[in-house]
């Protein structure tokens, strides 16, 4: 089937989500949570887009929407962009220390809004992508905690987790830096915990944790 993005026709599978369809045609759709290892987040929701099928218009998220019939895609229309610079705002708000955020904000003219409490000294933005790693290998080391403006990222009760094993995917798959991980020569520190490190006797490289 075919459907068109910004007025270029684009070949694509039933089912097949506006994202690897834009991608895959060279328009360029901004998102903070989308990962290949940990798809359907959709939760940062700076990749809408509207789209137009059966003289309807709205705005839909372009990481996690299939498209089951033809359709027009508007990666900027006002709409979409309009959408865009609020989630913006609300997201610099939320994680204002964020370089990624605030690199996203002045892409796309996001205007200051002073009407939005500002989160200081936050960086994350609670898009679960941490989560969902620790969890996909077993681990569960860490969760949220907490609701609305409290709501959080942190091992059981704020302690150093007993299941931890150090392995720093979480901090590998977090789009804005918020996981502090620190390493030297022999250990690695992160989540308030520090693990040795395993190197390959052959070269040396580190490898992982001990444990």
């Amino acid at each position: 089937m075919t459907v068109t993005i910004n007025g270029m026709e684009c070949e694509c599978k039933p089912g097949e989500h506006i994202f690897e369809i834009a991608a895959r045609n060279g328009a360029a759709i901004p998102t903070l949570c989308r990962h290949e290892g940990l798809p359907g987040q959709g939760c940062c929701r700076v990749c809408v887009v509207e789209i137009e099928a059966d003289g309807h218009r709205s705005i839909v998220t372009a990481c996690n929407y299939p498209v089951e019939r033809k359709c027009a895609i508007f990666t900027d229309s006002e709409r979409a962009a309009a959408n865009r610079r609020t989630t913006l705002s609300l997201l610099r708000a939320r994680a204002p220390e964020s370089g990624e955020i605030a690199a996203l904000c002045k892409k796309y003219n996001v205007p200051e809004n002073k009407r939005f409490t500002v989160n200081a000294g936050n960086k994350c933005i609670m898009c679960g992508l941490c989560v969902s790693a620790c969890r996909s290998l077993g681990t569960s080391a860490i969760s949220t905690v907490r609701r609305g403006v409290d709501k959080a990222v942190t091992p059981p009760y704020g302690e150093p987790s007993a299941v931890c094993v150090g392995c720093a995917s979480c901090a590998s798959v977090c789009p804005t830096g918020a996981i502090a991980v620190s390493q030297d020569e022999d250990t690695r520190v992160i989540w308030k915990k520090e693990f040795p490190l395993a190197r390959c006797t052959r070269c040396g490289t580190v490898i992982g944790t001990t444990s």
